[in-house]
């Protein structure tokens, strides 16, 4: 597949690939970006005018030094072994908080990154001829920690894969030893089940890297993944290896089964990735690998970004949710409130049965007693009369806007004091006079 960084007319506008190489320790992840580092500065070299180096970032804060420029390096921001001495803290706990303090300017970084590699608008200017565009990187490469799990399962991982992700594509390589993986068929099986468990935790695309071809060719590991007879056979020879050697059963019994369940579970798992063979030390495999991260990005566009999309709007609704019972909760607790120190619409509540006049409530405040006086007198002139048909319509008005007065004066009585309701009655009665 040929490489979409360039176009005839002039420099990509496109985004640029985010591809975040992870692996075990020893595994050549560094060599492995100082390689592809130097291929794509070659092609810079090359065609300065279409091509744009790449943008590199080292999220390592343990290593002393890297074989290559990075214009992010964590270590301009964190110092791993102040961090390490201030928190009282070993190794692998000084590489997670230095992430994780890392992570909390993550909205710094990715403004560079945005500013840096994706196309801006254009400026306003007074020149009648502006000059080219600058060609944009076509690629950012990010190197991890040795210690796979302190990036992978941590919580400024998450965050710092889910920022790249909703802003580039992103893709992950994950880089396999591949003389030691094909030693022997359990450690095959644990590097295809760490790979498969970063897979579906970080839900992007991912590309198997097989490095050290120079060392040990990566068919045999291809036609296991690809070949189910062939895993079988290699299984079966090295339990027969085991027991010549007398070193007892071997990989047979347990783990032996368990392997040969594991690769049959895995077939469907071997189907959805993209593999590639690279040696490190001389380039080989090199183009292959940026061909395979070209389709991871079509693949990104197109089944991944969709399901992005549509995780962060389930994310807003539920947020929105939240905040909807939030309040029906809230306002659900002032009317229980307001029910229960009797000021409901009708503030007193429910009518006595003497006389068929309202049972009246005991005044809370001043105003709440000369309101009351006030309607008892004008009660009293009425007495030995037809009745008004409006009266029943004033009172239940009067005694809404009582209910009323009262809910206004306890909320302020519970956030102000006492002193605030003797305000409030105050203010109430110079508004009535």
């Amino acid at each position: 597949m040929a490489s979409s960084t360039t176009s005839s007319t002039g420099p990509s506008q496109q985004p640029p690939v985010a591809v975040i190489c992870v692996g075990m320790a020893g595994s050549g992840k560094t060599t492995f970006i100082q390689r592809i580092n130097a291929h794509l500065h070659e092609k810079h070299q090359q065609s300065p005018s279409t091509t744009a180096p790449p943008y590199v970032l080292n999220l390592d804060p343990a290593v002393r030094s890297v074989p290559f420029d990075s214009n992010i390096d964590i270590r301009d921001s964190v110092n791993y072994k102040e961090v390490m001495k201030q928190y009282n803290l070993g190794p692998n706990g000084g590489i997670l908080t230095s992430l994780n303090l890392f992570s909390t300017k993550i909205d710094q970084v990715m403004g560079i990154l945005e500013k840096r590699c994706l196309p801006q608008p254009p400026q306003p200017t007074t020149e009648p001829q502006q000059p080219p565009p600058k060609p944009l990187p076509s690629h950012i490469l990010l190197d991890t920690p040795g210690q796979i799990e302190v990036f992978v399962w941590s919580a400024s991982g998450t965050i710092l894969l889910s920022a790249l992700a909703s802003s580039f594509p992103t893709v992950i390589a994950y880089i396999i030893d591949t003389p030691r993986t094909t030693a022997n068929t359990s450690t095959f099986m644990s590097n295809m089940l760490y790979a498969i468990s970063i897979l579906y935790k970080t839900r992007l695309p991912m590309i198997l890297v097989f490095n050290k071809t120079d060392v040990k060719d990566e068919s045999e590991a291809v036609e296991w993944m690809r070949d189910f007879e062939a895993f079988q056979a290699a299984l079966r020879k090295e339990e027969e290896d085991m027991v010549e050697g007398g070193s007892g059963s071997g990989g047979g019994g347990y783990m032996g089964s368990l392997l040969n369940s594991m690769s049959l579970v895995l077939e469907e798992f071997y189907n959805a990735l993209s593999v590639v063979g690279v040696s490190s030390m001389t380039g080989e495999g090199v183009e292959g690998f940026f061909e395979a991260v070209e389709g991871k990005r079509e693949e990104f566009e197109r089944d991944y970004k969709p399901e992005l999309a549509r995780r962060r709007a389930e994310a807003e609704t539920q947020k929105t949710q939240v905040r909807e019972q939030e309040v029906s909760r809230m306002m659900g607790d002032m009317a229980v409130s307001s029910k229960a120190k009797g000021t409901g619409r009708y503030g007193a509540g429910a009518a006595g049965k003497s006389g068929g006049r309202p049972r009246r409530e005991e005044p809370e405040t001043v105003s709440d007693a000369e309101a009351m006086d006030e309607d008892e007198s004008e009660e009293g002139e009425e007495e030995g009369g037809l009745e008004d048909p409006d009266d029943e319509e004033m009172t239940e008005d009067a005694m809404f806007e009582e209910g009323l007065k009262a809910r206004y004066e306890a909320a302020l009585r519970e956030q102000q004091g006492p002193a605030a309701s003797v305000r409030s009655a105050e203010y109430i009665k110079r508004s009535q006079g």
